[in-house]
């Protein structure tokens, strides 16, 4: 564990992206809607940030997007925001909100390749102008991660989310919870830093660069992907229907425990006959936790019959953003499943599974 020791970093220059979300809203004192305030003016509004010796300036998204209009076209800006600024800062808090932050931090965990600087995705529950916001303590503790370096090189070099006191990486992510101020967990990978009286980054479970190489930026992604979610009693037709989506190129299947699913011939047929017309059709698990497993049950062990691949550990999200990246370089069928099965920048755990 290394402790957060302020070292080369008092001078550090931070960007902040402020996309949209709970986190940038104030209560207008003349109607009392909340509304986005400018973030020219942040120390205004957080006279803590003048304690800071970091220069923190900000950009914003005109007009700020709702998390849930966030997406591909989102993602791109965000990225293009950061390549077009790479040189100028330390690193880079992106304001989001926090519906769809883990979509967002894993894609621009794929976009990103050689990433050397921090990418810190945060938000909040409530707005930074209600008295018990949390979004003041995350937004300065995430200005923090970004500007924190040892040895003249930033401690976290990678895209996270930070949300109450926990650093995660972002493409391990998920949202768990609409009201707790701790609204996200990464169940199969352990948090990169816990911050208390101190921050205490665990540098040993970081992502490294192995050579240090120009920031290299990939825009192209394909959203002809689709989510199956497996449940009891699911008919033939509403199968069918989401196979059968014209375009469709990549499934997220989560399936039942580690990676199981029905017996039943019509379904067993209907993912072959996708899988046959080059759909990459990818087995994840609809628990929090876990890693599919599809050798270990018999209602597992069909399903690689079919042309189905394992997502090992991976969250929904990561996968969902994984097939349109993979997609979008212009990749075909078996060079898709083969990435997927591959942890290119530490978003699953591929083992002997």
């Amino acid at each position: 564990m290394t402790e957060n020791a302020n070292t080369n970093q008092n001078h550090a220059s931070i960007l902040l992206i402020y996309t949209g979300g709970t986190i940038g809203m104030i209560e207008n004192p003349e109607t009392g809607t909340l509304e986005a305030f400018d973030f020219r003016h942040l120390k205004d509004h957080m006279p803590e940030l003048k304690k800071t010796e970091y220069r923190v300036e900000s950009c914003r998204f005109e007009p700020p997007l709702d998390s849930s209009e966030m997406g591909p076209e989102g993602w791109r800006r965000i990225a293009e925001i950061i390549a077009g600024n790479y040189s100028l800062y330390d690193g880079f808090v992106v304001l989001h909100g926090t519906d769809t932050m883990a979509y967002t931090a894993s894609a621009l965990s794929f976009m990103l390749e050689n990433l050397g600087k921090p990418v810190v995705l945060t938000g909040s529950q409530l707005p930074i102008g209600m008295l018990r916001t949390d979004g003041k303590e995350n937004l300065i503790t995430a200005i923090e991660i970004a500007a924190a370096k040892e040895k003249g090189l930033p401690i976290v070099p990678e895209v996270c989310i930070f949300f109450e006191n926990t650093l995660l990486r972002g493409n391990r992510t998920r949202k768990m919870n609409a009201d707790h101020f701790n609204a996200f967990r990464s169940y199969n990978y352990p948090p990169l830093a816990q911050a208390g009286v101190h921050i205490r980054y665990d540098t040993s479970q970081v992502y490294y660069p192995l050579l240090r190489k120009p920031l290299k930026v990939h825009y192209g992604l394909d959203p002809n992907i689709a989510i199956l979610k497996l449940f009891p009693g699911m008919s033939p037709c509403v199968v069918e229907s989401i196979l059968h989506t014209p375009g469709l190129k990549g499934v997220v299947m989560e399936t039942f425990g580690c990676g199981n699913a029905p017996c039943d011939e019509w379904f067993l047929q209907l993912l072959k006959e996708a899988t046959e017309k080059g759909i990459v059709i990818v087995n994840i698990t609809q628990c929090p936790a876990g890693c599919v497993e599809m050798h270990r049950y018999e209602t597992g062990k069909k399903l690689p019959e079919t042309g189905v691949i394992s997502g090992h550990d991976s969250t929904t999200e990561s996968a969902v953003v994984k097939l349109m990246f993979l997609f979008g370089q212009g990749m075909g069928t078996e060079e898709v499943k083969e990435y997927m099965q591959c942890s290119l920048i530490g978003e699953i755990t591929v083992g002997d599974k």
